[in-house]
């Protein structure tokens, strides 16, 4: 294919995308509405906040306690000017944002941002009381380090305290972005939206959502593949602030592969969910829920030769 020819293709579909463009307006942004926050330098402040939250544990380790305090002014200078100015690119992506000058959302963003740095000592509470519930929980545990270190249970649900905190203020975008980091860090989907009790630990975690309407009280456990859903999410975005999604109550324990879903399903105090059950209706205090075992099926192997094709083909679906 000549020179000339590959321009040519290469100018007709120039045009081609371009008319798109036109034809596709939703899926473009131009001027200052095509301004997002950057994922790249959004995560990498999580990275700081889970420094600044865990010293030593993350990030550049300051020797003696007697520089904490610089220490953490000087991280708490660079967080505050960084997350601002990525929060002033969201803000505009909200209505009542969308006629405001330029110079009254950066304003805007500034205190939204101290307002989320006034709670990490409440955040870092939270957090003490889930690396206790994780080691208390998890006979497999070695340390709390091992745990804060590299638990991606703890990990994710570090992350969610974080993005709630500033979803609760009303920042869009950069909380979602966190806790889809996380998501694809550690199999385990926690929707900044969701209202997450004291003493929570998520054991193993891969494959756990958690959607953004559910509410979970105190000194819960959930081990993996639980699912805590909306039974339908046809109704799209006229189904925008009900709740779809259930309600934990304190100290139940919910076991892998459980799926519960519905906004008006509430799981009572010390309920214990087995694994893999459905669940789309409350369930009373003290309640244990499972399922009854599936009657299993045992074939001798030792002369498989002799059985027929198709006694064959079923053994080793059983087997499989």
């Amino acid at each position: 294919m000549g020179k000339t020819m590959i321009e040519s293709r290469l100018k007709a579909l120039s045009a081609a995308i371009a008319q798109s463009y036109d034809d596709l307006s939703v899926t473009i942004k131009f001027g200052s509405a095509s301004i997002l926050p950057s994922a790249k330098r959004s995560v990498k402040l999580l990275g700081k906040l889970h420094a600044l939250l865990f010293p030593g544990y993350f990030g550049k380790p300051f020797s003696i306690p007697a520089s904490a305090s610089c220490h953490i002014g000087v991280a708490l200078e660079e967080i505050q000017c960084e997350l601002s100015r990525e929060a002033a690119k969201a803000l505009p992506h909200i209505e009542r944002y969308a006629e405001e000058s330029q110079k009254e959302i950066a304003a805007e963003a500034q205190w939204l941002v101290i307002a989320f740095l006034e709670q990490l000592p409440s955040i870092r509470k939270a957090l003490e009381s889930d690396v206790k519930a994780a080691y208390d929980g998890d006979p497999a545990a070695f340390s709390l380090d091992e745990i804060i270190s590299s638990y991606p249970g703890f990990y994710a649900v570090t992350t969610y305290r974080l993005a709630n905190a500033l979803h609760r203020l009303g920042v869009p975008l950069i909380p979602r972005i966190w806790s889809e980091h996380a998501h694809g860090r550690t199999g385990i989907d926690i929707h900044p939206g969701a209202s997450i009790g004291r003493h929570f630990f998520i054991d193993h975690g891969t494959g756990i959502v958690i959607g953004e309407t559910t509410v979970i009280g105190n000194y819960v456990k959930i081990y993996q593949g639980v699912t805590l859903g909306g039974i339908s999410t046809r109704g799209g975005q006229s189904l925008r602030g009900i709740k779809r999604h259930p309600t934990i109550e304190d100290y139940v324990t919910i076991y892998s592969g459980a799926s519960i879903f519905g906004g008006q399903t509430v799981i009572g105090k010390h309920c214990v969910i087995g694994s893999n059950v459905f669940i789309a209706a409350s369930v009373p205090e003290y309640t244990k829920v499972s399922v009854k075992n599936p009657e299993l099926q045992y074939k001798d192997n030792n002369n498989l030769t002799a059985k027929s094709e198709l006694e064959q083909d079923e053994f080793w679906t059983w087997v499989i």
